[in-house]
């Protein structure tokens, strides 16, 4: 049998954290050493918490978590409504930073 050159572990932390969000509020948030990401809907704060340390190598100080209800548009006149998302505000210890425009 092949083994796999990654733990499980490692596998699942990035199916929690999903991507950076960057709007001009997370932009804002940046200047109080606070980052924003869409995380899978089933991870709990100490799940992303761990995910974060471990990808980017930083401690975080906090985690909160929203969900955003998806909106109703239109196209073509028909309505549909867009998907369901959670965020996480992970606000990182003083002197950590991510760079978010960078790749993982």
């Amino acid at each position: 049998m092949a083994k796999t050159t990654a733990p499980a572990a490692t596998l699942r932390h990035y199916d929690v954290v999903l991507a950076p969000h960057i709007t001009e509020k997370a932009t804002l948030l940046s200047e109080n050493n606070a980052v924003v990401f869409k995380v899978a809907k089933d991870a709990s704060k100490p799940e992303i918490k761990a995910a974060v340390e471990a990808l980017f190598g930083v401690k975080v100080k906090g985690v909160n978590t929203l969900v955003q209800k998806g909106k109703t548009k239109r196209w073509k006149g028909k309505p549909y409504t867009r998907s369901d998302f959670k965020k996480a505000i992970v606000t990182l210890a003083e002197g950590q930073s991510i760079d978010v425009t960078s790749t993982i």
